[in-house]
């Protein structure tokens, strides 16, 4: 009996070819593992009404993690035309499988460290190493949305919410709304989260970023629990910043920071930033973690034109890979694993087209293979 079952999820387009790759590496490296594969993306969404099975989700809590490639989404109304003509008109909505993973499973940390590795011909200044912590269950992801806004809604906001005048003669079908939810508890977490990795790593700062002089509420919670929590750990700076200011700080002075910690959508946007200073998504991995649960993903999309002619990087899955690793406390593996990555890009002899070369995805999980 194998000491671990894993949850292996493909997805659709790119996300065949770079699982298909990560895979290589894996049984290479004699992980004492079995491999559940399960079904997800845009295929079962247009054939079934369902990106995400329940199928699936019973074949993930029979396992200890998961690891996952790239699916498909796009706006409701282009997902309905898709669906098949016996599904069309049932009132059916797609939602992104991978938000309601993280919400079903409780995977309230998203965690992206983004590296810069020796010889990467892409990267934006030698010495980057940046870890983002980015609440993934609440937020403007909560999903809590309403178009055309209910009467009472409107009649109820017109109440209680002073700044609701400007759009008094606005009519309630003409406006959409989505919230931006944070709560106590969920702020306390992902804070906690950042300053157990910054002691564990020895990091002497913990920077928070919100935008509390506008959006009040919400940024302001985040940032008054991130104030208490950083009380508990004497050792570490707690830093406070804007969204927009970070942006301009990490380009300008970028080894200054090491360890970010803020909400949903802000986390998303800056580690996509992180991860283009380090060389763009090709390198930009993911774990999506809960106190017993987690799923590990490369960040970028599933760019549905290149499916299957296996072009694109695969190493944002494998570096997410070694977040598995790691995760499961196979330390030395993920070690060993890092350490054939950072050999293959300093090496510069397989490259795919990212990186200024022919190589195929396939190529570059066999040379990393190689050094296993």
């Amino acid at each position: 009996m194998s000491k671990y079952k894993i949850a292996v999820l493909p997805g659709d387009g790119v996300g065949i070819d770079v699982t298909e790759a990560t895979m290589i590496v894996l049984d290479k490296l004699n992980l004492d593992a079995e491999y559940l594969y399960g079904d997800i993306g845009w295929e079962f969404w247009r054939t079934e009404g369902d990106s995400l099975p329940e199928r699936t989700i019973e074949l993930l809590k029979k396992t200890d993690c998961c690891l996952f490639g790239a699916i498909t989404s796009k706006p409701k109304e282009e997902a309905e035309v898709e669906l098949t003509p016996e599904l069309q008109g049932r009132g059916l909505i797609y939602r992104s499988p991978i938000v309601r993973l993280r919400q079903l499973f409780d995977l309230y940390t998203n965690f992206r460290p983004c590296k810069a590795y020796k010889g990467n011909p892409l990267i934006y200044r030698e010495g980057i190493d940046l870890a983002v912590f980015r609440e993934n269950t609440e937020g403007l992801y909560a999903g809590v949305e309403f178009h055309p806004v209910p009467q009472e809604l409107y009649d109820i906001l017109m109440q209680k919410s002073r700044n609701m005048i400007k759009f008094k003669d606005t009519d309630p079908a003409d406006i959409a709304i989505s919230t931006r939810i944070f709560t106590r508890r969920g702020c306390q977490r992902i804070v906690r989260s950042a300053f157990e990795y910054a002691r564990k790593m020895g990091k002497r700062s913990v920077t928070v970023i919100e935008k509390p002089n506008v959006v009040r509420e919400t940024s302001g919670l985040m940032v008054r629990e991130a104030r208490k929590i950083a009380q508990e750990y004497p050792g570490i700076e707690l830093w406070e910043t804007n969204i927009d200011a970070m942006a301009m700080w990490l380009i300008k002075n970028p080894l200054d920071y090491g360890v970010m910690v803020t909400s949903n959508m802000f986390g998303d946007i800056i580690s996509d930033l992180c991860a283009q200073l380090v060389g763009g998504l090709g390198f930009a991995c993911s774990g999506n973690i809960s106190d017993q649960y987690a799923l590990f993903e490369p960040t970028h999309g599933s760019a549905p034109k290149y499916a299957g002619m296996y072009k694109v990087n695969p190493i944002a899955m494998i570096l997410s890979a070694r977040l598995m690793l790691e995760w499961l406390d196979e330390m030395e593996l993920a070690q060993h694993l890092e350490r054939a990555i950072a050999r293959v890009i300093a090496e510069e002899s397989v490259r795919t087209y990212d990186m200024g070369g022919s190589s195929s995805t396939l190529e570059i999980a066999r040379e990393i293979a190689k050094y296993l």
